[in-house]
């Protein structure tokens, strides 16, 4: 009974069609789109991300110079979505060197920070429109539509020759140019910005970075461990992080502390009664209307100490070891921690 309202509408302009700024029907059909092309099976091998991991690294200085970190974990994830999207990266890790992938950077994060206010207005979204928003938008497709013409005419040269992309299998089910520029957007912006803010927040700046900074006891560890995993194994897969433990519990902690979608909304398109949340003991149901907003602070849930103990604002990994009280019944278990939302929208992604 709960849509993604306004703040689907408010987005449009820049994502075009796909499964963010889609609802009923369309939603259903995209997401069904988009479910294989990123199953995890198919994507056991994690050398696809080597080359850029690598290109990132060389410009971490190693003399102890102070580096401002979130830019280059934007170009990278950058990179590793457009190289996983269409087989070829737009070689943004270079910020010195003027190319149409640096422009690329800048004109989707330019009008990206235009839908985040304009998603702060709420149904005055509206008033956030100016030029340089229809400008940047405008833009950003004039590119991807590029790549999509340079690779319907197959002359693009892939990185990859194993079907680490995916832009065949959406082109073959996409009704139209818009709607096939529309669902590779979507997808980029889950690749490039919530891996980007889950980089930055655990090693200094703004949370993976942030965390172990912090922590350099927890650092310790997990490099003692994934020392001992990985050795000089270059070809690291999926089963390979799945003996690491502690490197799990290090993610689950980030994204408890720091979600990449802190606050999230819901419009309900036909009046409903949520079962719990009114009252003074919050335990009574909320009726809520045809057409009011719901919003919802997975940034406050996740430190609640009924949930997550007394220290439930500090970073310790551990805890996830231990038998928590979100742990107490099986609703809350699924619906107390919600780093990648839930329900039917649950992403796709998460694993």
């Amino acid at each position: 009974n709960l849509a993604s309202g306004f703040g689907a509408i408010s987005s449009s302009p820049f994502l075009g069609e796909g499964i963010f700024t889609q609802d009923g029907n369309a939603w259903k059909h995209s997401r069904e789109l988009l479910r294989p092309q990123l199953s995890r099976q198919k994507y056991r091998t994690l050398k696809v991300f080597r080359a850029h991991v690598d290109s990132l690294l060389r410009q971490i200085p190693t003399d102890g110079t102070e580096v401002d970190l979130q830019p280059l974990f934007f170009r990278l994830t950058l990179e590793t979505t457009t190289d996983f999207l269409f087989g070829k990266s737009i070689n943004g890790m270079k910020p010195g060197q003027f190319s149409k992938g640096e422009k690329f950077a800048r004109d989707f994060d330019n009008a990206q920070s235009y839908v985040l206010r304009r998603f702060r207005l709420l149904d005055l979204y509206w008033l956030i429109s100016g030029p340089g928003f229809w400008r940047s938008c405008s833009s950003v497709h004039q590119f991807i539509q590029e790549i999509i013409d340079a690779r319907t005419g197959d002359k693009l040269e892939t990185s990859e020759k194993n079907g680490h992309y995916v832009f065949d299998s959406i082109a073959q089910e996409a009704s139209t140019r818009d709607s096939l520029r529309g669902q590779l957007l979507n997808v980029l912006l889950a690749g490039r910005d919530t891996t980007a803010c889950l980089l930055s927040w655990t090693l200094k700046v703004s949370a993976i970075a942030f965390c172990l900074a912090q922590h350099p006891d927890v650092l310790g560890r997990l490099n003692a461990e994934i020392a001992a995993i990985v050795g000089s194994e270059d070809n690291m897969t999926q089963d390979t992080l799945k003996k690491m433990p502690y490197l799990d519990k290090d993610l689950k902690e980030v994204l408890r502390l720091y979600p990449s979608v802190p606050v999230n909304t819901r419009t309900a398109h036909k009046t409903t009664i949520l079962p719990t949340g009114g009252g003074k003991d919050r335990n009574k149901p909320v009726l809520v209307r045809k057409g009011q907003n719901v919003a919802f602070c997975v940034y406050a849930m996740h430190r609640r100490e009924d949930l997550y103990g007394p220290d439930a604002h500090l970073f310790r990994p551990e805890r996830w070891a231990e038998n928590l009280p979100l742990y107490r019944d099986e609703k809350t278990a699924m619906w107390g921690y919600l780093p990648f939302n839930g329900g039917p929208r649950v992403c796709l992604g998460r694993k």
